[in-house]
């Protein structure tokens, strides 16, 4: 079929003061998606309980180009496996204050993919790698399944990522992200919904996290003091929503501050006794899987049990959050494109199952926490490390390990075990 081209308008500068409704929802979508790497583990609880029949189930074609059976889903989890992880901004089916006209007419449908993150597990099951695609990224969209269920979308030359969703769902995304990593084996899939974050973050009693200065977003309502707050429900959701209110405004630093809540919601998940309450376990398993679309190759609860297991032997240290590295779109400056020399060792380091070593330092929507004197003194040397900038600052960077691939300056982030803040605006 022909080529096409489409460009969609969307910020990672600053945002302008106005239209400010319709924007605010814009960047919902990124609420619910990342809380779902910190529960693959006890989703499986969920599925076993509820029945992996269940209509809040919701059952999608296979992912990938090919078929794969659950069968080889299964075997494939003995090695190193992908998982992608799409958040929707969907307002069908979500009520309450997505349920207005005004609302539904900005993203009914699927919506977009307004946060794209791919998990990718090693071989060995002793390192992972989650990585956000920003949403602004302009690249090529390969042909797709329709929809319709009929034939194949026809590609498309240039478009923001955030299209690939609502031009061929899923299974889209899954090949415009293999396209761009140049891989070929993102055999998992799981699409969530903006309830899903509010659901889980009250399950586990509210997820702490540090602002290194407040945080007065007028987009979504949030509105916090520097230091540490424990959010829960509709405010954990204004809070993963908020670009606005977040160092430039733009998606890039949102996306280091969902970095910040996730480790955190990792760190509570494991360090608060919510692993060994059945109860717990099963009220967050349920939340999450409540909302949440899987792939075909998803739906057994032994599929997603293996992912626990899998998951569970990694320690916080050895999980890497990094941002698909990008620069300025030279033709738009409120768009990016990928960074073609750095976007190639992030690639060949998921295209060889290697672990990878942060060098760059958090994004630009957090910075590292101060650590503690006496915590610096005992750190063992495998601990993660940080570094100090010229104004004291200090930003996240990890240890390498002998086979581990350093990043470029572009690809920011944190490890699980690292605490940050979200740095509000700056001006």
């Amino acid at each position: 079929m022909g080529q096409r081209s489409v460009r969609h308008a969307a910020r990672h500068a600053r945002a302008p003061r106005n239209g400010r409704l319709r924007r605010a929802w814009r960047i919902a979508a990124g609420a619910s998606t990342v809380a779902v790497v910190a529960v693959v583990a006890i989703v499986a609880i969920a599925v076993a309980n509820i029945g992996g029949g269940k209509p809040s189930v919701k059952l999608v074609d296979p992912v990938t180009h090919k078929v794969v059976t659950q069968q080889e889903a299964l075997l494939a989890l003995h090695g190193a496996f992908n998982v992608l992880l799409v958040g929707s901004d969907t307002r069908t089916g979500q009520g309450g204050q997505f349920s207005d006209q005004a609302d539904q007419a900005a993203s009914s449908g699927l919506g977009n993919n307004d946060v794209t993150m791919m998990l990718h597990i090693n071989a060995s099951h002793t390192a992972a790698t989650v990585v956000s695609f920003p949403r602004d990224t302009e690249l090529p969209i390969p042909p797709c399944p329709a929809l319709s269920g009929a034939g194949k979308t026809a590609a498309i030359s240039e478009a923001m990522l955030n299209v690939s969703f609502p031009e061929g769902g899923m299974p889209c995304t899954v090949l415009t992200i293999e396209q761009l990593l140049g891989i070929s084996n993102i055999d998992y899939a799981a699409s969530i919904t903006f309830d899903g974050v509010v659901a889980m973050s009250d399950a586990v009693g509210g997820v702490p996290v540090c602002l290194a200065t407040p945080i007065d977003d007028p987009y979504t309502g949030i509105k916090l003091p520097a230091g540490t707050s424990v959010l829960s429900g509709a405010q954990a959701l204004a809070f993963l929503r908020s670009r606005h209110g977040v160092e430039d405004g733009s998606d890039l630093a949102r996306i280091s501050s969902q970095q910040n809540f996730l480790s955190s919601l990792m760190r509570t998940i494991t360090s608060h006794g919510v692993l060994s309450d059945p109860l717990t376990l099963l009220k967050l398993g349920n939340a999450a899987i409540s909302n949440m679309t899987l792939s075909d190759t998803m739906r057994n609860p032994r599929t997603i049990a293996e992912m626990a297991l899998a998951l569970k032997g990694i320690p916080m240290s050895q999980i890497t959050f990094v941002q698909y590295p990008v620069v300025t779109d030279p033709t738009n400056v409120n768009r990016v494109v990928p960074d073609a020399a750095e976007g190639a060792v992030l690639a060949n380091a998921i295209r060889n199952d290697l672990p990878v070593t942060l060098t760059a330092g958090t994004g630009r929507g957090a910075q590292l926490a101060a650590p503690h004197p006496a915590a610096t003194a005992t750190a063992p040397s495998s601990a993660p490390s940080a570094a100090v900038t010229a104004s004291g600052t200090p930003t996240a960077t990890s240890t390498p390990t002998p086979s581990s691939v350093a990043l470029g300056q572009n690809a920011t982030g944190q490890t699980a075990a690292e605490q940050t803040c979200t740095k509000g605006v700056t001006g």
